[in-house]
């Protein structure tokens, strides 16, 4: 089971809140500045950083202006195929050459 598995969405979006706030802070920024980099308003860092709702897109702006945009192929690796597809598959590849027509 997952970290926040049986958490509801208030108490996941305080933990985001808390987090890039503590992003924020290890990076020396004022709220100000993050908001100033990130394009969004103060006030909307703020709301965040308090466990406030926000867009997926202000949540990406916000992690590119602190230089985390990397974490999220942590957050959605990307899906290679399941076993099953990679078995299914096996079967269609090919095995060894044709012979060489006409000898």
């Amino acid at each position: 089971m997952g970290r926040f598995q049986g958490w509801d969405d208030d108490a996941i979006l305080i933990e985001v809140g808390e987090r890039l706030r503590d992003l924020r802070l290890n990076r020396n920024i004022s709220q100000e500045e993050l908001a100033t980099r990130s394009g969004v308003s103060a006030r909307t860092v703020r709301q965040i950083e308090q466990g406030g709702n926000t867009s997926l897109e202000t949540l990406i702006r916000l992690m590119r202006a602190l230089e985390v945009l990397d974490r999220l192929d942590s957050m959605f690796p990307a899906e290679g195929p399941s076993p099953i597809q990679l078995l299914e598959m096996q079967g269609r590849r090919r095995r060894r050459a044709s012979r060489a027509r006409g000898t």
